[in-house]
């Protein structure tokens, strides 16, 4: 049974941080891919972040240079680390596991309003 629980998320004014936490837990080994989307209500799913087993980042353009990603096998939990926030920035943020099979997080809210 694979778990993944998200944490971090919040209300933040624009132009602030927050780091989003993952932490894993079941039968994932090293040849999941592990990566941040979110949805805005009504729309669908978008990757915003992925991180390989060789430590190879993929970012969305939208988000380029204002979020990093990045793991700790030991603790088996994978981070977002947001800066510079913006409004549009406003969503739910799923973590997901992606293998032979692929697993979510039920989500954290993140919003960034004045």
């Amino acid at each position: 049974q694979v778990q993944l629980v998200e944490s971090g998320g919040g209300l933040v004014q624009p132009g602030g941080s927050l780091r989003l936490s993952c932490a894993a837990s079941g039968s994932i080994d090293s040849t999941y891919r592990m990566g941040w989307y979110r949805a805005e209500p009504g729309k669908e799913r978008e990757l915003v972040a992925r991180i390989y087993n060789s430590g190879e980042t993929y970012y969305a353009d939208s988000v380029k240079g204002r979020f990093t990603i990045s793991s700790d096998s030991a603790k088996n939990t994978v981070y977002l680390q947001m800066n510079s926030l913006k409004p549009e920035d406003t969503a739910v943020y799923y973590c997901n596991a992606a293998g032979e099979l692929s697993y979510w997080g039920q989500g954290t809210q993140v919003t960034v309003s004045s």
